[in-house]
């Protein structure tokens, strides 16, 4: 499985917001064997969100968008993915029921809260909604297309609930060593193309040592590459 992450926000072009979400959901995918193909980070612009989203969904098995949901001007993220299949957003039965609990639920709390719950329950029209059991506006998964909550507690939490159609067969091994990595640049080449894997090499200053990257969906080749590379390089003590 490949798949494409597309964060949204004007606050993460401009910093004034940490993008965790990007970097949270890259290893929750490459733990499930999914390869990560794009990393995209778009301002809250509708003709961007839906071009980017458009793009995405047609070059990968799945794309995972994270952006405001809510109903403020700056959250255009649903509306994007709507414009990018052409659908209109509709009401959708089960997350204004949702919406309409939570609201009940937190009446107490904020008893001058005003929101429309209706609003909030508008979904591009044939999607599937997804409940945001830790907050209030709704995601939803339109063809391969599956979005989340910018609030990265409910980004997390949502993505639970749809963790499990997100699998592939890549696989990563490590390999340590302490030589520079200028000196390993023959190696490396060799042992990508002799077993056909992806290379990486990570320098860890702290560590001191450099830390080598094979990943494949053939567990063969995987480790047949590991005991090469093991074997061709001195390993960091």
């Amino acid at each position: 499985m490949q798949a494409a992450i597309l964060t949204v926000g004007d606050e993460l072009l401009a910093g004034d917001t940490e993008n965790t979400n990007a970097t949270w959901l890259s290893q929750q995918l490459t733990e499930r064997g999914v390869t990560v193909e794009r990393v995209l980070t778009v301002p809250d612009e509708l003709s961007v969100i839906a071009e980017a989203t458009r793009s995405y969904s047609d070059s990968f098995d799945a794309v995972i968008v994270t952006g405001g949901l809510g109903r403020t001007p700056d959250d255009v993220t649903i509306d994007g993915v709507a414009a990018a299949f052409d659908r209109p957003l509709v009401e959708n039965d089960l997350a204004l029921a949702d919406v309409e609990r939570t609201l009940e639920a937190i009446a107490g709390n904020y008893p001058d809260l005003d929101v429309d719950a209706a609003e909030e329950a508008l979904l591009p029209e044939g999607s599937r909604p997804l409940i945001n059991h830790a907050g209030l506006s709704p995601g939803c998964v339109v063809e391969n297309v599956y979005v989340f909550p910018g609030i990265p507690p409910e980004m997390k939490r949502m993505f639970e609930e749809v963790e499990a159609e997100f699998s592939g067969d890549a696989d990563s091994r490590f390999v340590y060593t302490d030589e520079p990595e200028a000196n390993l640049i023959e190696r490396l080449d060799e042992v990508q193309k002799r077993f056909g894997v992806k290379v990486g090499c990570y320098p860890d200053r702290e560590a001191g040592h450099n830390r080598l990257k094979l990943t494949a969906d053939d567990e063969t080749a995987l480790s047949e590459a590991e005991a090469w590379l093991t074997e061709n390089v001195t390993l960091a003590e």
